[in-house]
């Protein structure tokens, strides 16, 4: 039998307040447990909560940019249930009437665009954390501890619909949601740090099957790979389960990356389980249409109208727009390099941002805000091989100098100081291609055979013994017209 994965994802965006969302605590990250949470955190008696509207602000923000339904009236209920890491014994949340209402995003898996429905995005806060790994009580015994820290920290839970049918697609959700909200500045992203946390609700049914499957929820998953990696474990679980002739059990589970499992946690509970109802300690959260309309204002240019931008100004594919607005960072790089190359070589710094300059980034584990070569270095490297002053193999070696931070980072004084000028004179790669002709009489006659391969190697011998310097083009414009001749 053939089988389909249904993917849906739950998404937990902290949001960058510099309090929490219903206490002035603060929610920097890295203090020592217990020193960032107040009495309204603690839940202790005669407390209240008092709505942070910086969150409110951030959940408009993102709202707007996935083309939802701002709510003008939205309510705050209380979820219950009883964890150690809860102090309350309930989570302020929101059910019934979420902050943010539908919306879509896009996003290329490939070469190809999809498009995802948003069910929903609520505000609420996020618990404690429960320690247990190596943790070691007052008096040296083995024990476990809490640390309300995070308890109270602003959530934007970003709720998908079950719309994604498989790894690949559902990993590239993620990394879409976790760019524009970067993008956005409502949240830092730091996915070690707890910042951004997935849970991915999985199901498989027969393929052609209209009904769903039983689904299981793998819960806090905090990076692209391990959400790839237990999606397809999970899949694969629930599909060997079913036809060994066992029933998939709703239940949460956990993603184990050292053995590469999922593993039950605890069974899945439904909402009525939770038993939701109105929080009599907040009114209704009221957003006014000139608030939103504010919002709609500041908002930045989105990643899919600098894309589309991307694409008509400076004539790149609309793949290639889609890496280059992969993050702001590397969108506002491109743009720099973009404006600082000769008219008409947009695509070459295009190529060069997602070639030379991302490798190089990857390969020293950097971000694009800390690379030395700057779009102004790029794009005065990218106008020398315009002009035929390099070419482009040799701009690779100017490119590393620049990167070490040779001669201050001016790419002209890099090429004159290793004396990198390209050969441009046809005298004197004329010159070398006699010379190269003569000494390989065989290669030469494997090429008037019809070998286009030996053209090639006739070419690397004079690129040798020019020492990468003669214009490619006219290598190879000379050569043939050579080899035509005698």
């Amino acid at each position: 039998m053939k089988w389909e994965i249904v993917i849906g994802l739950e998404t937990h965006v902290q949001l960058s307040t510099a309090a929490k969302i219903f206490s002035g605590s603060s929610t920097a990250f890295g203090a020592l447990p217990n020193t960032q949470a107040n009495a309204v955190d603690l839940a202790l008696p005669g407390t209240l909560p008092v709505m942070n509207r910086g969150a409110v602000e951030r959940a408009i923000r993102f709202g707007l940019a996935v083309g939802a339904h701002v709510a003008p009236r939205s309510v705050f209920a209380r979820k219950n249930y009883f964890y150690p890491d809860l102090p309350k014994n309930y989570q302020i949340s929101q059910y019934e009437i979420p902050v943010v209402q539908g919306g879509t995003l896009s996003f290329f898996v490939g070469e190809e665009e999809h498009t995802i429905n948003l069910t929903r995005a609520h505000l609420e806060e996020d618990a404690g954390k429960s320690l247990h790994d190596d943790f070691t009580g007052p008096h040296g015994e083995r024990s476990s501890g809490i640390d309300l820290n995070r308890t109270g920290t602003p959530l934007l839970e970003i709720v998908s619909e079950p719309e994604m049918r498989s790894a690949d697609e559902a990993v590239a959700y993620a990394r879409a949601l976790h760019a524009l909200v970067m993008w956005l500045g409502i949240c830092d992203g730091n996915m070690q740090e707890g910042s951004f946390r997935v849970d991915a609700n999985v199901s498989v049914r027969p393929l052609g099957q209209k009904e769903f499957g039983t689904r299981t929820e793998v819960k806090n998953v905090n990076s692209f790979r391990f959400l790839e990696r237990a999606i397809l474990f999970e899949a694969r679980r629930q599909i060997e389960l079913i036809e060994d002739g066992g029933t998939v059990v709703q239940e949460t589970r956990l993603y184990d990356p050292d053995r590469d499992e999922t593993r039950s946690m605890r069974s899945k509970e439904d909402a009525h389980d939770y038993r939701y109802f109105p929080d009599p300690d907040l009114p209704p959260l009221v957003i006014a249409p000139d608030w939103i309309e504010r919002v709609r204002a500041e908002l930045p240019e989105l990643p899919r109208a600098k894309r589309e931008r991307f694409e008509r100004e400076y004539g790149v594919t609309a793949y290639d727009a889609a890496q280059l607005t992969g993050s702001r960072a590397v969108a506002d790089y491109f743009e720099a390099t973009a404006r600082a190359v000769p008219a008409g070589q947009a695509k070459l710094a295009a190529n060069w941002v997602m070639g030379e300059v991302a490798a190089t980034l990857n390969r020293e584990e950097r971000d694009i805000a800390d690379c030395p070569v700057s779009a102004g270095m790029l794009g005065r490297l990218i106008g020398r091989i315009h002009d035929g002053t390099i070419s482009n193999k040799i701009a690779r070696e100017v490119f590393a100098a620049l990167w070490a931070g040779e001669h201050g980072g001016d790419p002209d004084a890099v090429i004159e100081a290793r004396g990198l000028r390209q050969i441009s004179d046809s005298g004197a790669i004329g010159g070398m291609i006699d010379e190269v002709i003569a000494a390989n009489p065989a290669i030469v006659a494997e090429y008037r055979a019809g070998k286009e391969k030996a053209f090639n190697s006739l070419v690397g011998q004079v690129m040798k013994a020019a020492r990468g310097k003669a214009n490619p083009q006219q290598v190879n414009s000379l050569l043939r017209e050579k080899l035509g001749q005698s």
